[in-house]
């Protein structure tokens, strides 16, 4: 296996950056931020769907599409603990075809979902400073201030690693304290039944359940994140699985307890269940010192979910530099650091111009690529079981092949009835239709990748990773 030091920009089949820092602790809050961040955002799950059919979801989309995905991941992490996490799943068991598409449909797809999180900073600096970044007039200062978001914690990522584990921790705890007390609080101030409505007047089961599950599919995704930085945890073949089964349960607790203690201490009649109704329940049920810290851990979880995701993302396109399907100046080092600044940049150039757009709105486009990339994560679970059975794989989905179908089976039906609901609802036209013409993106640019590697007198191969192949009895 070929290492890339600072500096050194020969193509490799493995890129390892340097040195193995993150430990279990800080993948925990990394993974915490990679998928969650905190409850803030489910309020318009209750707004739109209903009570009764929010809690619902809330507790059934970790079942069939969370935990499927977080046992797909925790084999493959597991098996090919490599730098490039899914991208090189994908492309060793599928091909460079399938990988390109893999990495890019990721990496594009962090453009919107990226744009988001400096925007949300912004909204809840609003309920601290109305005059500077609410309102009219703010435009200026609302695009500074999500400018520095963006710019700060990508300085702090060309640091390395180890002081995002360590950010995200201190923010992980900020950020979780002030939900547990909500918690609290809630539960001793019973006034509603926390499941009516189970869906609003007037609206179906099936309208209510298609309405709320791409935004609770949208807080449950991102389990393959951190596979991405494998090259540089401590011991991802033991720590990947063990951080998963901490976190799937710790996030829908996360969003399941505050959630329900809030419908029983407020209801849905004396609160409106939309962004932000989280800080207005805690001074409802504990006074104004609970909504203060809550609105202040919504700072810290915008800014904790942007770091740590720019920390997995930018390894893909820095891969896929090190393999020739994109520039190779993505593939520079940082002298000091070593971690991949030149990635860390252009990733986060790209983010600057997404929030000064509309694009933030778009979490159908978002979750749609995304779930069309996790499609080929499975395919490629499937592909490595048949083609390379023997492989040492520390965790293993149990089961067999009836395991391998059922994990399968319900992330397809998942995204077949989200992009069904979606497209009868609003027609091809509208998100689905926009998700669909990025993706095609993939194939159109592929070639173009080739001709890159070509100049770069890089072939494609067929044969497996060094740690992989060793790993093959």
């Amino acid at each position: 296996m070929a290492a890339v030091t600072p500096g050194d920009q020969a193509p490799s089949v493995e890129v390892r950056l340097v040195p193995r820092k993150l430990g279990l602790g800080a993948l925990v809050f990394i993974m915490f931020f990679t998928v969650s961040g905190g409850a803030y955002g489910l309020e318009d799950t209750i707004g739109e769907s209903g009570a009764g059919m929010g809690l619902l979801l809330i507790l059934v989309t970790p079942i069939i599409w969370a935990i499927p995905s977080a046992m797909m991941v925790a084999e493959l992490s597991t098996a090919m603990p490599v730098e490039g996490g899914y991208y090189r799943w994908v492309k060793t068991a599928l091909g460079p075809f399938w990988g390109f598409q893999e990495g890019w449909w990721s990496w594009i797809t962090s453009w919107v979902d990226m744009a988001i999180y400096p925007v949300l900073f912004v909204e809840y600096a609003a309920y601290f400073w109305p005059d500077t970044f609410g309102g009219e007039g703010s435009g200026l200062a609302r695009w500074l201030l999500g400018m520095g978001v963006i710019w700060v914690f990508t300085l702090l990522n060309i640091r390395g690693a180890k002081i995002i584990g360590d950010t995200s921790t201190i923010f992980g705890i900020i950020v979780i304290s002030p939900f547990v007390l909500l918690t609290i609080f809630g539960l001793f101030d019973i006034n509603f039944n926390p499941v009516e409505p189970f869906t609003n007047p007037g609206q179906s089961f099936t309208s209510a359940f298609a309405v709320g599950l791409f935004v609770v599919m949208w807080n449950y995704l991102g389990w393959d994140g951190v596979s991405t930085v494998a090259g540089e945890m401590k011991d991802p073949r033991r720590d990947y699985p063990r951080m998963l089964l901490i976190t799937v349960p710790l996030i829908t607790l996360v969003y399941f307890l505050p959630t329900l203690a809030g419908l029983m201490a407020v209801g849905t009649s004396e609160v409106e269940w939309t962004a932000g109704a989280f800080t207005t329940i805690a001074e409802l049920v504990a006074g104004k010192w609970l909504g203060f810290w809550l609105a202040a851990a919504a700072l810290v979880a915008s800014a904790g979910l942007f770091s740590s995701l720019l920390l997995s993302i930018s390894r893909v396109p820095f891969v896929m530099g090190e393999d020739g399907y994109l520039p190779k100046g993505l593939m520079r080092l940082h002298p000091r650091f070593g971690t991949p600044w030149v990635s860390l940049v252009v990733s986060s150039l790209i983010y600057s111009v997404f929030i000064l757009g509309p694009f933030q709105s778009l979490v159908v486009v978002d979750v749609t690529i995304y779930a069309a990339a996790l499609l080929l994560q499975f395919a490629a679970l499937i592909a490595l079981r048949i083609k390379h059975p023997n492989m040492r794989r520390p965790y293993r989905v149990p089961g067999g092949w009836l395991g391998i179908f059922v994990i399968t089976l319900f992330p397809i039906l998942v995204i077949g009835l989200a992009v069904y609901f979606q497209a009868y609802y609003e027609g091809w036209q509208g998100s689905i239709g926009l998700a669909l013409l990025a993706l095609a993106t993939g194939p159109i640019l592929y070639p173009i990748g080739k001709v890159l590697r070509g100049r770069r007198g890089i072939e494609d191969d067929d044969e497996l990773p060094f740690e992989l192949e060793e790993a093959v009895e």
